[in-house]
């Protein structure tokens, strides 16, 4: 009798084991559904677009599809990556999620190589980015939604409607200062703020898609110039070789955490010898010196049908050895840029004369 009451109480705890699983599976979210697979967080979906042929990308030189390089990789694969925390108990390690783990400058700056570097360039140098100096984080700028995804499938984070941060809305009230007065709604606040990008040259394509390991020559000190969104931003360059001798060029609008509280002095930009090699038709970027690579210093502007010549590099057996004679560059612009026009070089031209800003004062 007690063994029947067993196997009648173990039939029912069985069947109400399998509907409860049941009902979980039927209940269940679709993991397609989940949104976070659309963000940008996820798919690094910049990467791939900007890099195919119909783009104009490097596909034009390597024959490669994206598919088949290890760059679609790169992207955070779930929650844990950020929100993971650990704690040992009593020689027992408990995991857990929290909103704190992902909230850490160090965490964001485990994936973004670029701009840990350029923190680690200024601290050395004791230009801090203003925000860094105050303590602030990624998170006190940047949305959980740029972050998360919001359900639609973003190509750039260029894109328009992709990014929430604006400066702007923390900084709305604009003193009258002369450049304000001057530049007015023409001028991202990014062109005089950056100080300066950190820029990877001579990407070595080949060495990268036979290896998966990324060898590059970063360099800083510049900031380049052009239009986006209606106005003129801070921009970024990227050169590549590919082969023995197939160069590309790639410049795109870019934000660096290299922010100045003092905007850049008007002679930086305007009337400078940089300019005049523009308008001439001919900038040199990079260059070979004593067994060194060396880079141009300054405000740089990207305009259409300018030759920017770069030392390029072949990488044998770990070491850099310089390509004699290397192919013009395709050059491409990403990230929704376009160019400075012929009318904005030739502002930039133009001797900056003082004007005398009037500041309205109280009324008595």
């Amino acid at each position: 009798m007690k063994s029947a009451k067993f196997a009648i109480g173990t039939v029912v705890a069985f069947t109400i084991s399998l509907v409860a699983i049941g009902i979980g599976i039927a209940g269940a979210q679709e993991i397609s559904d989940c949104f976070y697979l659309k963000s940008l967080h996820y798919t690094a979906a910049g990467m791939e677009y900007w890099y195919k042929a119909e783009q104009g990308g490097l596909e034009k030189i390597t024959g490669v599809p994206y598919e088949k390089l290890s760059c679609k990789g790169c992207h955070n694969g779930g929650c844990d990556v950020c929100h993971k925390t650990e704690k040992v108990q009593k020689d027992c390690k408990q995991l857990s999620y929290t909103k704190e783990a992902a909230t850490k400058l160090s965490m964001c700056l485990k994936c973004h190589a670029r701009e840990k570097s350029m923190i680690g360039l200024d601290h050395k140098a004791g230009q801090d980015d203003v925000h860094i100096a105050q303590g602030m984080v990624c998170t006190d700028c940047h949305s959980a939604r740029e972050m998360h995804g919001d359900g639609t499938t973003y190509v750039s984070l260029k894109q328009p409607g992709a990014m929430d941060t604006q400066c702007e809305k923390c900084h709305d009230e604009i003193k009258p200062t002369e450049a304000h007065s001057v530049h007015k709604d023409r001028l991202d606040c990014k062109a005089c703020h950056v100080r300066h990008v950190v820029s990877c040259t001579n990407c070595h394509f080949d060495h990268m898609a036979k290896t998966g390991e990324r060898k590059a020559r970063p360099v800083h000190d510049w900031v380049f110039l052009m239009n986006y969104e209606g106005k003129v931003s801070s921009a970024n360059m990227q050169s590549f070789l590919v082969g023995k001798n197939k160069t590309f060029l790639m410049f795109a609008p870019h934000m660096s955490h290299s922010i100045m509280k003092k905007g850049r002095d008007c002679e930086t930009c305007h009337a400078t010898d940089i300019v005049s090699q523009t308008q001439k038709g001919a900038v040199k970027l990079t260059w070979q010196e004593d067994g060194k690579l060396l880079n141009l210093k300054g405000v740089i502007p990207v305009v259409d049908g300018v030759d920017y010549s770069c030392a390029y590099d072949d990488f044998v057996d770990g070491k850099w050895i310089p390509v004699k004679d290397p192919l013009k560059p395709v050059v491409q612009y990403v990230g929704y840029g376009t160019p400075l026009n012929k009318e904005q070089l030739a502002n930039m031209a133009k001797k900056h004369e003082t004007n005398p800003v009037i500041i309205p004062q109280p009324k008595k």
